[in-house]
């Protein structure tokens, strides 16, 4: 897979960086993640995020997946993605799109910015995030493609299986662990895997175990 152009250098990392807690929403690094913005500060997030040179926006999950008000306690760990795509509507919001580009583990939280909330974040422990996957991760894909059929028909979803089933790895693993409705404790889990071969081997999991737990056929490989 080969880096995108925009993605920053890690010496140029934004030492601050503004995050949108939102519970439920998983990104990952590669991955895309569109947002309807209609908040006032988080249009005007956008505002300022568009005005910065990395354009980064931190996505992150509420420790609380039931907390309310203005400011719920945050996971340690999220994601930063660029804000790759922008538009206006006509009712005043914004549809955008992020690209995961690398996580990110909160040193502390700062005084929010015209509303919406600011953190120093922690790169180091994953700096791989921004190189390129070299296909060289090793895991069960027989295993992953077996697993999907029978927890798609369980959570009634429509998809392509000839397609998957040729989906380049980092690609077939980043889709389905941001796509498929997990809940957010599993989404948590799958962001903080260190590789995409761990990161793969609990979808497998998790989708077999929920299958089994409603009763639904069991995924098999081939042995």
């Amino acid at each position: 897979m080969t880096r995108p152009a925009f993605h920053p250098d890690f010496e140029k990392l934004p030492q601050t960086l503004p995050v949108f807690p939102l519970t439920g929403v998983l990104l990952l690094p590669g991955g895309q993640l569109p947002l309807n913005i209609f908040e006032p500060r988080y249009l005007t997030m956008t505002q300022d995020a568009l005005g910065e040179p990395q354009r980064l926006i931190g996505m992150i999950q509420p420790r609380d997946e039931n907390a309310g008000g203005e400011k719920p306690a945050l996971r340690s760990i999220g994601c930063a993605g660029r804000l790759s795509a922008f538009q206006e509507t006509d009712d005043g919001r914004y549809l955008i799109s992020l690209t995961g580009v690398i996580r990110f583990r909160i040193s502390e939280e700062i005084d929010t910015l015209r509303g919406y909330r600011r953190i120093v974040p922690d790169y180091t422990a994953f700096r791989d995030d921004l190189r390129c996957y070299d296909g060289s991760a090793e895991f069960d894909k027989e295993r992953l493609i077996a697993a999907l059929k029978p927890y798609f028909d369980l959570k009634g979803i429509e998809a392509d299986m000839d397609s998957l089933k040729t989906c380049a790895d980092e690609t077939l693993v980043t889709t389905l662990a941001m796509s498929c409705p997990f809940s957010p404790t599993e989404q948590q889990a799958l962001l903080e895997f260190d590789t995409l071969a761990e990161r793969a081997d609990a979808l497998s999991a998790m989708m077999e175990m929920e299958t089994l737990e409603t009763g639904g056929p069991r995924s098999t490989t081939r042995q």
